[in-house]
């Protein structure tokens, strides 16, 4: 029994069934080539973690806020604050491992204008996507500042992110 392929090239049955199970193999073992199977994304729990907005960032606040050079570090909370949350919050999302391998992360960042200190803002991110996550949060903070995209707009593209794609 031949197949016809899209391209025309006829393959016998014997061939199809043995490119199955080289597909079959390498999907098997490619995992292991890179170090163990790829943890699943930790996503944000909209009930967790919904997201709470800092009432001093708004869209006419942006240039004495979030668009001045170091004004996160004015709001940034302590780290003994923040490892206390990923303590709770590894616990609350079911994760196991160090805390040195999570960002105890603002869902809405504080770039976007997001709750510096409510634990309803804050999360545990593994790395790395945390730091992968960091720079979409970058570049969207720059957006606003340019006025290519408004304040509402980029944190519903970050909570939509979080919550999606972890």
């Amino acid at each position: 029994m031949l197949v016809r392929t899209v391209d025309g090239m006829r393959l016998s049955l014997v061939e199809v069934v043995l490119l199955a199970l080289a597909a079959a193999v390498v999907v098997a073992v490619l995992p292991r080539c890179s170090g163990g199977p790829a943890r699943p994304a930790e996503r944000a729990s909209w009930s967790l973690t919904p997201g709470v907005l800092n009432p001093d960032v708004t869209q006419a606040t942006i240039r004495t806020t979030i668009c001045r050079p170091g004004w996160t570090r004015t709001v940034r909370p302590p780290v003994s604050y923040t490892n206390e949350l990923k303590r709770r919050g590894l616990q609350q999302y079911g994760l196991s491992g160090q805390l040195s391998g999570y960002q105890e992360d603002h869902l809405i960042s504080l770039e976007l204008g997001g709750n510096p200190n409510d634990a309803r803002n804050l999360w545990p991110e593994p790395y790395p996507r945390a730091a992968a996550v960091d720079q979409i949060e970058n570049d969207l903070n720059h957006r606003v500042c340019a006025g290519s995209l408004t304040l509402a707009q980029a944190q519903r593209e970050e909570s939509a992110l979080k919550h999606r794609d972890g």
